[in-house]
C-alpha cells in the first residue's frame, strides 16, 4: 500500500509531466522561433496566479498506428479559466510541442468542456490556436471533434464574446473555428492560416506560393480581411487581446464596462472647426477627428489594414464604450465598396449583439462605381450594411461632417433606419447626388442651349449647391435633429449617450432574419 507521501509525490510527478508538454527539445525549438509555449502564453495572459487548469491529465484514446505507445498528459491543449482585470475568462491554448498541436477527439472534448463552461457562466472565451489541423491517425474522430467545436462556436455567437489568436500555424479544419469567432489576432512572421498549405496547392494547381503570401498575418489583415488585428510578437498579441476585453461586456445581458474618465465631457474641439476643408473635393483624415473626440484620444481600431475607406473600432466617450463607424475621405474619397460594406456590417452586428452604442461619423459621396464592384456584388454586399444598421437596436448617433449623397446617406445610420440622434456640421451636403452630377442631369438641355455653356453650367452648379448642398433642407424635415458646430461634437455625442442609455427597441418576433450573404 502506498504511503500518503508517495501519493503526494505521484501527483507532483504527474503535474511536472503535464507541465513539460512535448519535452525539452521541442520546447527549445519553439522558443528558438521567438514563440512562447501554450502554458507560457496563458501565464502571461491571465492576471498573475489566477489561471485554473482543467483536464490537465487527460490523454488521447487512439490505438491506430501504434498511437497508444505515445501519450502526453493534456494531449496537446491547455484549457481552463482565470481572471483578466478581475473578470472571469475561459480559454484554451494549443500546444504545438505535442503532436504539432494536431486536434484529437480528446483535445476537442477538452475545448468543448471549457466552451460549455463559458456559455453557462456568461464569460468571454479565448482560443490561442497553434495547430497543424486534424490528427490524421484518428480519422473521423478528429473530424467529429472539430464539428463539435464549430457547433459550440455558433451557439455562443452573440451570447459571449469569442476571440481567437493565431499564434503559429492554423491549417485545414483548424481555421473554421476562429472564422466563426468575433475577432482574430495574428502575429507577423509566425502566424499562418490556410485551408490547404503551399505544398498541396503546388501539387493540385501548380501555383508557387510562400507560407506568408498564402496565409500570413498581413495577407489576412490587408487582403482577405479574415483577421482583424496584427501584432509583432506573442506578448503584444496577448496584451492587445487584454486591451480589447476592456471594451467588451462579459455577455449579451450586460452593458460594456463603464470607466469614469478624467477627460471632461464638456471639452470643446476648436481644431475640428478647421478640419473639414472648404473645398468639397479635398480629402482629410477622419482618424484625426476620431482621436480628437474620444476620451483621452484612445481609439482601438479594428481591421486597420483592410477596406481603408471605412474606419471601425472601439473607444470611450464620457466613460461609455462606443463602437465607431466612420467613412474615410482620405481613401477612395470615403466611397463605400464591397469590402467596406462587409467590414462595417460585421462590426455593427457585433456591437448590437453586445449592447455597445454606435457612433457613425459620415462623409460619403456614395457607393463606388465600376464594373469591378458590380461583378463582385456591390448590390448584395452594400445591402449588408443597410441590414446591419436597420436591424441594430442599440443607441445610434450619427454625425454628418460633409457629404451624404444618395443611397449612402440612407445607409449610414440615417433617421430612416431608426437613427436616434442625427447631427450635422454646417459643412454637411445632404442630397441625392453631388452638385456637378445633378446639374448635368437636371439642366442638360438648358446648358446646351446657352450662349456660354461652360458659364451656364458653373452658375447652375452654384445655384444647386446653395439650395441642396447643405444640411438645412434635411433639418427642416426633421431628418437632422440639430446642426452643430464641429467643436461641439464630443459634447453632443456624450449628451446623446447619456440620454439614450436606457433606450429600449425591438425587432419583430422571428427565428432570425435573412441577411444578404
Amino acid at each position: 500500500m502506498s504511503t500518503l507521501q508517495e501519493k503526494f509525490d505521484l501527483l507532483s510527478q504527474k503535474n511536472a509531466d503535464a507541465q513539460a508538454g512535448g519535452g525539452e527539445a521541442r520546447v527549445a525549438k519553439h522558443h528558438a522561433k521567438g514563440m512562447l509555449t501554450a502554458r507560457e502564453r496563458l501565464d502571461y495572459f491571465f492576471d498573475p496566479g489566477s489561471f485554473v487548469e482543467v483536464d490537465k491529465f487527460v490523454t488521447h484514446q487512439c490505438t491506430n498506428f501504434g498511437m497508444e505507445k505515445t501519450k502526453f498528459l493534456g494531449d496537446g491543449v491547455v484549457t481552463g479559466f482565470g481572471k483578466i482585470d478581475g473578470r472571469h475568462i475561459y480559454a484554451y491554448a494549443q500546444d504545438f510541442t505535442v503532436f504539432g498541436g494536431s486536434l484529437s477527439l480528446t483535445m476537442a472534448n477538452k475545448i468543448c468542456k471549457v466552451m460549455d463552461m463559458a456559455l453557462k457562466n456568461g464569460a468571454p472565451f479565448i482560443g490561442l490556436n497553434d495547430s497543424g489541423g486534424a490528427r490524421i491517425h484518428e480519422g473521423v474522430g478528429s473530424l467529429a471533434g472539430y464539428a463539435n467545436i464549430f457547433q459550440r462556436n455558433v451557439m455562443s455567437s452573440g451570447v459571449v464574446p469569442q476571440i481567437s489568436a493565431i499564434i503559429g500555424t492554423c491549417a485545414g479544419g483548424a481555421v473554421y473555428s476562429p472564422a466563426i469567432t468575433d475577432f482574430i489576432f495574428m502575429v507577423e512572421g509566425t502566424s499562418h492560416m490556410f485551408i490547404t498549405g503551399p505544398k498541396v496547392i503546388k501539387s493540385v494547381t501548380n501555383e508557387d506560393v510562400t507560407m506568408d503570401a498564402l496565409g500570413g498575418a498581413m495577407t489576412h489583415n490587408r487582403t482577405s480581411g479574415v483577421a482583424h488585428f496584427m501584432t509583432g510578437d506573442d506578448k503584444e498579441c496577448l496584451d492587445q487581446i487584454r486591451r480589447l476585453l476592456t471594451f467588451l461586456p462579459s455577455n449579451n445581458l450586460e452593458d460594456a464596462p463603464f470607466k469614469p474618465s478624467d477627460d471632461p465631457a464638456s471639452r470643446k474641439l476648436p481644431e475640428l472647426n478647421e478640419m473639414v476643408p472648404a473645398n468639397p473635393n479635398q480629402g482629410y483624415d477622419m482618424k484625426e477627428v476620431l482621436t480628437a473626440m474620444v476620451d483621452n484620444g484612445d481609439f482601438m481600431e479594428v481591421h486597420s489594414y483592410y477596406a481603408l475607406n471605412i474606419v471601425v473600432g472601439f473607444a470611450r466617450m464620457g466613460g461609455y464604450v462606443v463602437g465607431i463607424i466612420a467613412n474615410q475621405p482620405a481613401h477612395l474619397a470615403g466611397c463605400l465598396d464591397c469590402d467596406a460594406s462587409m467590414k462595417g456590417a460585421r462590426f455593427i452586428r457585433f456591437c448590437d449583439a453586445f449592447n455597445i452604442p454606435l457612433v457613425t461619423m459620415e462623409d460619403v459621396p456614395g457607393y463606388l462605381p465600376g464594373t469591378d464592384q458590380e461583378y463582385r456584388g456591390i448590390i448584395k454586399h452594400g445591402a449588408k450594411l443597410i441590414y446591419a444598421y436597420a436591424e441594430a437596436t442599440v443607441p445610434k448617433i450619427t454625425v454628418i461632417t460633409r457629404k451624404a449623397y444618395g443611397g449612402a446617406y440612407c445607409v449610414m445610420s440615417s433617421k430612416h433606419l431608426r437613427g436616434d440622434l442625427n447631427l450635422a456640421y454646417p459643412t454637411a451636403e445632404i442630397a441625392v447626388m453631388g452638385p456637378m452630377g445633378a446639374v448635368d442631369i437636371i439642366f442638360a438641355r438648358e446648358i446646351k442651349k446657352a450662349e456660354d455653356p461652360k458659364k451656364a453650367r458653373l452658375e447652375k452648379i452654384a445655384e444647386y449647391s446653395e439650395q441642396f448642398a447643405n444640411p438645412y433642407q434635411a433639418a427642416e424635415r426633421g431628418y437632422i435633429d440639430e446642426v452643430i458646430m464641429p467643436e461641439d461634437t464630443r459634447i453632443r455625442i456624450i449628451q446623446g449617450l447619456e440620454a439614450l442609455k436606457n433606450k429600449r427597441d425591438t425587432n419583430p418576433p422571428r427565428k432570425h432574419g435573412n441577411i444578404p450573404l
